[in-house]
């Protein structure tokens, strides 16, 4: 079984900064990517950003330029710091990470931006 935890979401004006935080454990074995992904009530969950265990990493291109991730894949944590928010970003962000075993969530942190 393999747990994630988040934590660092809240309230920030527009303009403001948060940083989302998880950490993963459990029988991972081994990681290929974790990342964070966004989702809307009634739409799709989709990506905000990724980063393989190689340091690859992916960006939404709302995000690209504002967002940065970062990951430690011995500690199994991932990072992600979102400056410039707007309320759009307003929404439940959820950690991934993907396994030789499977592809494993967390249970979600709320992040609103105040206009």
């Amino acid at each position: 079984q393999v747990q994630l935890v988040e934590s660092g979401g809240g309230l920030v004006q527009a303009g403001g900064s948060l940083r989302l935080s998880c950490a993963a454990s459990g029988s991972i074995v081994v990681t290929v990517a974790m990342g964070w992904y966004r989702q809307t009530p009634g739409q799709q969950r989709e990506l905000v950003s990724s980063i393989t265990s190689v340091g690859s990493t992916n960006f939404a291109d709302s995000v690209k330029g504002r967002f940065t991730i970062s990951a430690d894949s011995a500690k199994n944590t991932v990072s992600l710091q979102m400056n410039s928010l707007k309320p759009e970003a307003t929404n439940v962000y959820f950690c991934n990470l993907q396994s030789c075993r499977g592809n494993y969530w967390g249970q979600g942190t709320q992040v609103t931006v105040s206009s």
